[in-house]
């Protein structure tokens, strides 16, 4: 079989496939087509390009960080964590700047035509913009590397260092994205200036703010993580100082903005500062207690805390331990004292071994604590009381006996009986009003008037 040449190969494709040849005989017509004169088949090309380098922006971003550590004199392994997450974002831009500025390319554009220009602003802007990018990332690594900063500075003070940095940078990549697009930066800045004399009359409680907020960091009253308490308007952890208001979590795990001028005007207390913890304690003992148990439950607690290890030393902390005052049903016993420890829980535990300590030595020394009581002292009995009241007999006949009886003695059973019979004539209704149903007698009326449940065909009973 001889060679077949191209045209009788074209020859019988085109018998074989003759809607085939067709389809590609009008694509090649279409792609020979111009719109906006160029050829349609120019264009797909130039977007098959671009979206390739769209597909392959994550591995050419990670060439891109690689290729910036060698020339920094970095190697892969010691390329620092956070330098490699503040260059992810930059580096991604790359490729699309990359991809578009051969879409263009291909597309040939006449380089005088107002396309041509458009094309090389875009590509300009998307380097520009990855390029300030870049340098906003690398301004918490590089502020973070300067050593004088962190001796000089907190951390809170060196946060803000970054945060006016990188503003900084923002505000200068702006204004050359502007300047390539040929928009004047110098009027602008001059009617912001205006515009911005006008907004700060109408926010001063902002301005107010970010000074309050930069005196705060310059006084170092608090950092990230400190306690603190501002009476009547927070108490928590502080999680982060901004320009207008500080971040605070309470300790039921809210959290309050709260405005810093609010922090600035009012006393705050910083508990984080605390050189060590205080225990202050009121503990009462009986009035019963001799000086000898006052003597050895004092000496027991001050051994206690002198020897257990938990306490400062005297001689670096005051430490009292003092029979300090007499209460209304108490003598009062102070102790005083401050623990090493500064940590909330570390604290409670080291109050709660005093307290068994001191329980442990206030019984062992036959004593016992004290609790609110009141005593009530009779000198004398008041004249003219009324008969007391007596179990009825075995008959069920009520008994009485009067006051002034009572204080001479007991009476035998003959007298009280007929203290009872005298008494019931006097008053039929009286001796019922005072057993059983009459209980509401010694309530009423000091005339003698009896209950509802009084019996007996008796008058209102005396």
């Amino acid at each position: 079989m001889g060679a077949v040449t191209p045209d009788e190969l074209a020859a019988r494709l085109e018998q074989a496939f003759p809607e085939t040849m067709q389809i590609w005989a009008g694509t090649q017509a279409a792609l020979g087509d111009q719109a906006f004169g160029l050829p349609i088949g120019r264009y797909l090309i130039a977007l098959g390009i671009f979206l390739l380098f769209l597909i392959l922006r994550r591995p050419l971003r990670a060439l891109f960080v690689v290729i910036f550590a060698r020339l920094a004199g970095l190697k892969g392994d010691g390329l620092q964590a956070d330098v490699r997450d503040a260059l992810q974002g930059p580096a991604g831009i790359l490729p699309v700047a990359l991809g578009a500025f051969l879409a263009f390319e291909i597309l040939q554009v006449d380089a005088n035509g107002r396309f041509a220009a458009l094309a090389d602003h875009i590509i300009a802007s998307l380097i520009l913009i990855a390029l300030f990018w870049a340098l906003v990332g690398m301004v918490g690594p590089v502020v973070n590397a300067i050593r004088p900063l962190k001796r000089t500075l907190s951390p809170t003070m060196i946060d803000w260092v970054k945060r006016i940095v990188a503003g900084v940078v923002v505000f200068l990549g702006g204004a050359v994205v502007l300047q390539e697009w040929g928009v004047q930066v110098g009027p602008l800045l001059a009617g912001m200036g205006i515009v911005g004399a006008a907004v700060a009359l109408g926010a001063q409680d902002l301005f107010k703010n970010l000074i309050a907020g930069f005196l705060i960091l310059i006084e170092k009253r608090c950092r990230y993580g400190d306690w603190v308490e501002v009476d009547g308007v927070v108490d928590g952890t502080v999680e982060y100082i901004g320009f207008r208001s500080t971040k605070i979590r309470n300790f039921d795990d809210t959290v309050v903005q709260v405005p810093n001028a609010a922090l600035a005007d009012n006393a705050m207390i910083n508990y984080t500062l605390m050189r060590r913890r205080r225990i202050y304690w009121t503990v009462g003992v009986g009035y019963t207690d001799s000086v000898d148990q006052l003597k050895q439950i004092r000496d027991g607690i001050e051994r206690y805390i002198l020897d257990c290890g938990d306490f400062v030393s005297p001689q670096d902390a005051s430490t009292f331990i003092r029979i300090d005052s007499f209460g209304s049903s108490s003598i009062n016993i102070m102790v005083y004292c401050f623990t090493k420890t500064t940590v909330w829980g570390e604290w409670l535990e080291a109050k709660e071994r005093l307290a068994y300590a001191m329980v442990d030595i206030v019984y062992g020394a036959g004593s016992s604590f004290a609790f609110p009581s009141t005593s009530l002292y009779v000198e004398k009995l008041p004249e003219g009381v009324p008969e007391l009241f007596l179990p009825p007999d075995e008959n069920g006949k009520p008994r009485f006996q009067s006051a002034s009886s009572a204080r001479k003695g007991p009476k035998s059973e003959k007298d009280i009986e007929a203290d009872a019979s005298n008494t019931k004539g006097a008053g039929g209704a009286g001796y019922a009003t005072r057993s059983g149903q009459a209980g509401a007698t010694e309530a009423g009326a000091p005339d003698g008037e009896g209950g509802e449940g009084g019996e007996g065909d008796g008058g209102q009973g005396s």
